[in-house]
């Protein structure tokens, strides 16, 4: 095997062409850099110099290795500026996990900022439920995790996982555009009790929150329809074959009633946005662990999603 202590010898020994000068630009002896020259030969197998005069001068083979010792010698010194840069710059791979919504209103922007900052980053993103990407970022499969927490169900954190608050939203009661629940007052939940709602998959935060909130209002829910895309479940509540609650990120449209920030649909779209009571919302926060949390890529990618995060839901 060829040891690059000696390769990083051999070239300054190319490069200046004695072994005095490749010993006075590496801060060794001349004999230290004979010895290194000699212990390379016999690992190469090979004559690399030979007497030239006073010095010496590359043999065929040592013409050969040079032109390969200069290029790892370039790739080793670029491996220590980019090393060095990390302390001060944002590089290499981010792997971004996200649920679908925050994924499709806050990350575009986000990621095209990013790269326009950072050229040297490279994000990567996979949308899931949190209950599948908490694990991943444990695992060291993803680096950070946009997610969500509902107020009936607050996220659980594995250990040495740590979040960053975003945004906080409300969820607002979807219901087709010619349902007979009108009025501008909240609507008592309790009275939804019969009715069929569409939510998140078993298991999921939307899930659990709405089953936990439900059940408060007094009545086991019949949650029929249970995908993980919040469009979808509008597109049930637009056929009349469910109700639902979706958060204000959830689509982008006219304004939440009785708050600030976009809102999936409105009537004109076949559904009507309600309030409620007891209300319920949703924070939008970054998982990311704890020991990795003041990287430069995961600090520039919380400074974007904040920016991002408070021109579409404004405290």
């Amino acid at each position: 095997m060829i040891s690059w202590d000696r390769l990083r010898v051999f070239d300054a020994v190319a490069e200046h062409g004695s072994v005095g000068a490749a010993a006075a630009a590496l801060h060794i002896t001349g004999p230290a850099v004979t010895q290194q020259l000699r212990k390379l030969e016999r690992e190469t197998g090979t004559r690399l110099v030979e007497p030239d005069g006073r010095g010496i001068r590359l043999t065929a083979a040592g013409h050969v290795l040079a032109g390969h010792a200069a290029t790892a010698a370039a790739t080793v010194a670029g491996a220590e500026r980019d090393l060095a840069a990390l302390h001060d710059d944002a590089a290499g791979p981010l792997r971004i996990g996200s649920v679908a919504s925050a994924l499709r209103t806050l990350l575009p922007e986000v990621i095209d900022g990013l790269a326009a900052a950072h050229p040297r980053l490279v994000p990567t993103v996979d949308d899931g439920e949190v209950v599948d990407l908490l694990p991943a970022l444990q695992n060291r499969d993803l680096d950070a995790v946009l997610m969500e927490s509902w107020t009936q169900r607050p996220a659980r954190l594995p250990a040495g996982i740590r979040v960053t608050a975003l945004a906080t939203e409300p969820a607002m009661l979807a219901v087709p555009a010619d349902d007979p629940l009108t009025g501008p007052d909240p609507v008592p939940l309790r009275t939804l009790a019969g009715r069929v709602w569409a939510s998140g998959p078993i298991g999921t935060e939307p899930y659990e929150a709405l089953l936990q909130l439900l059940r408060s209002a007094g009545f086991e829910p019949d949650i029929r329809y249970r995908v993980g895309d919040f469009s979808t479940q509008l597109s049930l509540v637009r056929a009349r074959l469910a109700v639902a609650l979706v958060p204000a990120m959830a689509v982008a449209g006219s304004a939440v009633p009785g708050g600030t920030g976009p809102v999936p649909a409105t009537a004109d779209d076949g559904v009507r946005l309600l309030s409620y009571r007891p209300a319920a919302g949703r924070s939008l926060v970054l998982a990311t662990r704890g020991s990795d949390a003041d990287l430069p890529a995961l600090r520039a990618l919380v400074d974007g999603l904040r920016t991002a995060a408070a021109r579409i839901s404004p405290a």
